[in-house]
């Protein structure tokens, strides 16, 4: 079974374990992803101990092929998001569910 658990999901939770209003749930993880992202486009790195870290990664242009139609296509370069699992992180999922 998989379960999904999205932003209002997770504002939902944080409401309910604090005992907060939701629009004050909302604002703290609002708060928390603006910082995520601002940090990422300047170029920062974020690292979460036993989470992970994020830092962006710098991809250079290249010809690719477009897979509908078989066209070659050129792609720009671009700066994407990386996500790198921490240790804590990686122990936890690959444990024995208990």
């Amino acid at each position: 079974m998989t379960i999904i658990m999205n932003k209002s999901d997770l504002i939902a939770a944080l409401a309910a374990k604090e005992n907060f209003f939701e629009k004050n749930a909302k604002d703290v993880i609002n708060l928390i992803f603006d910082g995520f992202t601002n940090a990422l486009k300047n170029g920062d790195r974020i690292e979460i101990r036993g989470f992970g870290s994020f830092s962006v990664r710098n991809y250079e242009s290249y010809r690719g092929r477009n897979p509908k139609t078989g066209k070659k296509i050129e792609v720009s370069e671009k700066r994407l998001p990386y996500f790198k699992v921490g240790r804590e992180l990686k122990k936890r999922v690959d444990a024995p569910n208990k």
